[in-house]
């Protein structure tokens, strides 16, 4: 059985401004694609389908268009909801769909409620493959129901997996099991002394409390990556910030048989338009050749001119036309000194020193000459029309 492996769709996220609908609806196209090249027999999709809880109606129209040409391909779709959806809007009629292939698992009811398939051509008789869906659980909100204390990420995850692993426990030997889980997995082992980790502020659950499963489909990190043979984020199928810049997109195909995970391979989806993340002055980047793959990309920029160029987005857009994102980061401030905006306020010796330094702050240049002489004419006309009143 050949498992399709996805992850945060984050359907109606807009990149810096610019909708992604259309890139959406493309990345729509290369799973149906997928799904049909390589004979895909379930997909699964480990939350944030939605950037939203509440998506607008062009983006629920697009997820609903893509259910239904999966229905139409006869390939069934398990889907746990993430951090970004709505669990209980993303679950709206879920034993209903269930009939028509499309498994929802977004309620703290259904964690040990496989998704049942059969292995091989002997049917329901046969060996099975369980699929489990962890959806993201806030601690806060589900510890109590779940009997986990204290309220951890590591605790609601263990709580949910001994229900897991309960009810495996109770099916035929042989069944494969697959649990579908939206979290933030890391290395390292559980221990009594540290149940928690965090990391950037982020709860984390040990790799070990998914140890036993055919195969761990995660889901909330955007970069595709294999924690462990059998424990893999499949990441986002599109980019959704410059960090991702270096990142190839697409799934995993995971094949499984009645003796275990068979194989597990990437799939890559190209994107239309790659990112690019450019840094130099102004001049070298329009005249240099080595830019030339990313006047089609989008483009976040870091100018290190000294002096901020004037117009600089204007200049940049005409060679590279879909630049989103400018920066400035001039050569010369490492030996400026790390005297901070207040101190400099504090030691100004007049109102024209205030000003001078200001321009010098946001400019990273001090005022010339003729910028002095304008300056000292506006305070002087400024103390003439309050001497006045």
């Amino acid at each position: 059985m050949k498992l399709l492996h996805t992850s945060d769709w984050h359907l109606g996220r807009s990149f810096h401004g610019v909708g992604t609908l259309p890139a959406q609806r493309r990345f729509a196209d290369q799973l149906l694609a997928t799904v049909a090249a390589e004979g895909v027999d379930v997909v699964l999709l480990a939350g944030d389908v939605y950037d939203r809880a509440l998506p607008n109606v062009d983006v629920v129209n697009l997820f609903d268009d893509i259910l239904a040409r999966l229905n139409e391909a006869g390939v069934p779709i398990v889907i746990t909801s993430g951090n970004h959806d709505s669990a209980t809007r993303l679950g709206f009629g879920g034993r209903i769909m269930e009939r028509a292939g499309v498994h929802l698992r977004t309620r703290l009811a259904d964690l040990a409620t496989p998704a049942l398939f059969p292995l091989d051509a002997t049917g329901p008789a046969g060996p099975q493959l369980a699929v489990y869906g962890i959806p993201y659980l806030e601690p806060r909100l589900v510890a109590v129901a779940l009997d986990a204390e204290p309220a951890s990420h590591f605790s609601v995850t263990e709580a949910a997996l001994k229900l897991v692993r309960a009810d495996l426990s109770a099916r035929p030997e042989g069944t494969a099991a697959v649990v579908l889980a939206h979290t933030f997995a890391s290395g390292g082992i559980t221990s009594a002394s540290e149940r928690d980790l965090a990391v950037g502020g982020v709860g984390a659950v040990p790799l070990d409390l998914f140890d036993g499963f055919t195969y761990t489909a995660l889901g909330h990190l955007h970069g595709r990556q294999r924690l462990s043979e059998t424990v893999r984020y499949s990441g986002s199928p599109l980019p959704y910030s410059f960090s991702e810049a270096a990142h190839t997109k697409g799934a995993w195909l995971v094949e499984v048989t009645a003796d275990g995970l068979k194989e597990v391979r990437r799939v890559d989806w190209p994107a239309e338009r790659p990112l690019s993340v450019l840094r130099g002055t102004l001049a070298d980047l329009l005249a240099d050749p080595q830019w030339d793959a990313a006047e089609a990309h989008f483009c976040q920029v870091t100018l290190t001119d000294n002096d901020r160029p004037a117009n600089a987005m204007e200049a940049l857009r005409t060679r590279f036309p879909n630049t989103l994102v400018l920066m400035f980061e001039p050569e010369n401030a490492r030996d400026r000194g790390a005297e901070s905006y207040s101190q400099r306020v504090l030691a100004a010796v007049d109102e024209l020193d205030l000003c001078c330094g200001f321009l010098d702050h946001v400019r990273h240049r001090p005022a010339n000459d003729d910028e002095q002489g304008l300056l000292r004419d506006v305070l002087a006309s400024v103390h003439a029309q309050e001497a006045a009143l």
